[in-house]
């Protein structure tokens, strides 16, 4: 959580490659377990309605070819400010 704190979205991909591990792995380790929990979301499902800013943003991917992106959500972002606060004290 600490590695995403900084990020506004990322995708399975991306963090696999930056820890060095296979993909199915990382989501079946890191973040399915952290998604169930409520630390992370899926900001953008394959499910977003397409035609919104969103979409062009990321006009290249289809509705066939999308990545989810994952986000750490409020009782994450949390969870990580209250470590940084007992680093601080």
């Amino acid at each position: 959580m600490l590695w995403a704190y900084d990020l506004e979205f990322w995708t399975l991909d991306y963090a696999a490659e930056d820890y060095g591990m296979n993909k199915k792995k990382m989501a079946d380790r890191i973040v399915y377990p952290l998604v169930k929990e409520d630390f992370l979301y899926k900001h953008f499902d394959k499910m977003t309605p397409s035609a919104t800013r969103e979409d062009h943003l990321f006009r290249e991917e289809t509705k066939y070819n999308y990545r989810v992106r994952y986000a750490l959500s409020q009782k994450g972002r949390l969870m990580v400010q209250r470590f940084y606060n007992k680093l601080e004290a």
